[in-house]
């Protein structure tokens, strides 16, 4: 069967783990069949930028962050939430070099070199921000730190003692472990945040409301089928459901308390 010449464009960011070309062709051919328009996959190492993409009109779906989502909100939609351990949470990790008995918590960071995610992360930039107030601990207060610009990076620069701890997505930082990278093999965690609402795929307000419900329907149904699971497996994720939007409160709580957030309603 010949596929609509229409395209439908999903932008990745640093979110997910499984970036690699032969994964993602499998996975857009997936969703192509499915929705009889061809799919394709843009991926950017940043955040803002996916989401200037989706802005402008040159993707029309994107698997972002919730604190992407809940400071861009009135310009969003859900159009689905992954689940993760068979619930749309996942958490925040402090980690450090495997064995390094330096750093035993954030209140001991003063003076180290600290790696975050990108500026539009909720667990490798703004649960790091709200979790240095409480101990006390300024910008200032730290030697130096520096955007490794995916959680990956974020594991790979502490692996190998560029940093001396980070600030990473847990659910990424699980992955990469059990597939065996060395940036979680040679690192450790040493704190996890609480549950946040699990990074979401988003569609700009407004969009064709028939093409994302028919890409919801088809991410929604990637459980019922063996070519579905095996991309979830690869994924590491259990499914996607529709989601609500109060399942990012917490980090709209969080983003509120955190000066310069871009978060204040």
């Amino acid at each position: 069967m010949a596929l609509a010449q229409e395209r439908l464009r999903i932008g990745l960011t640093a979110v997910i783990l499984a970036d690699q070309a032969a994964f993602l062709a499998r996975w857009a051919d997936y969703l192509s069949q499915r929705l009889d328009t061809r799919v394709t996959f843009v991926s950017r190492d940043q955040y803002q930028t996916v989401h200037d993409l989706l802005f402008n009109g040159q993707i029309d779906a994107a698997w972002t962050c919730g604190y992407p989502f809940v400071r861009f909100q009135s310009q969003l939609q859900l159009v689905a939430v992954p689940l993760y351990q068979g619930q749309p949470s996942y958490q925040s990790y402090l980690i450090r070099p495997l064995g390094d008995s330096t750093v035993t918590g954030w209140s001991s960071l003063a003076g180290k070199v600290f790696a975050y995610s990108d500026p539009l992360s909720n667990s490798g930039w703004l649960v790091a921000q709200g979790e240095f107030a409480k101990a006390g601990i300024g910008q200032r207060d730290l030697k130096r730190t520096f955007f490794a610009h995916g959680h990956r990076n974020v594991a790979d620069a502490v692996a190998s003692h560029l940093a001396d701890a980070g600030s990473i997505d847990g659910y990424v930082w699980e992955t990469m472990k059990l597939q065996g990278m060395a940036g979680a093999s040679q690192t450790e965690v040493i704190w996890k945040s609480s549950l946040h609402g699990f990074p979401p795929l988003v569609a700009a307000t407004g969009a064709a409301s028939a093409r994302m419900e028919a890409l919801r329907r088809s991410l929604l149904d990637m459980q019922k089928d063996d070519a579905g699971r095996a991309l979830l497996k690869s994924l590491n994720l259990d499914g996607f459901i529709a989601g609500q939007v109060g399942l990012f409160d917490s980090i709209r709580q969080l983003a509120r308390s955190v000066p310069g957030s871009g978060v204040t309603t």
